[in-house]
């Protein structure tokens, strides 16, 4: 039986795509009742960095109140400038850019893309179910 030699560059190749993945990637646990629901709180989400932002997405953002903090909401409004005004599906429930403006471009983490906790409950958020899902326009 040939013996299989070792490829230090695809070695190299796949320790580079799994760091990207790994940095691209974050996982949230979400905290209170402002996206019920569509998300419930203690559901676990991942958001990804790299995927471009557009109304009616469900995002993780920095906290522009608590900066070590990610906030789960949905995009109603994207400026030209990248930034973003964001809404809870549930506002009455909800701490948003109607509490605290804009989110700048740089604080977009990610757009949340799938639940993988509870169990019951995991699967993706299809861009086509998260458009469903917000028909209503930005609220007041």
């Amino acid at each position: 039986m040939p013996r299989l030699r070792p490829y230090p560059w695809l070695l190299a190749a796949i320790t580079v795509a799994a760091v990207a993945a790994a940095r691209s990637v974050v996982r949230v646990e979400v905290g209170g009742s402002s996206m019920v629901p569509t998300l419930l709180p203690g559901d676990r989400v991942v958001a990804v960095r790299t995927l471009a932002t557009r109304v009616g997405d469900v995002v993780a953002v920095a906290d522009p109140r608590v900066a070590s903090r990610l906030l789960v909401k949905r995009v109603v409004t994207v400026h030209p400038d990248g930034s973003v005004e964001v809404a809870g599906d549930n506002p009455a429930a909800s701490t948003d850019s109607r509490t605290f403006g804009r989110v700048a471009a740089g604080g977009v983490t990610g757009r949340v893309v799938w639940r993988y906790w509870p169990p019951e409950r995991r699967g993706s958020l299809a861009r086509g179910e998260r458009a469903a899902l917000f028909a209503g326009g930005p609220r007041g």
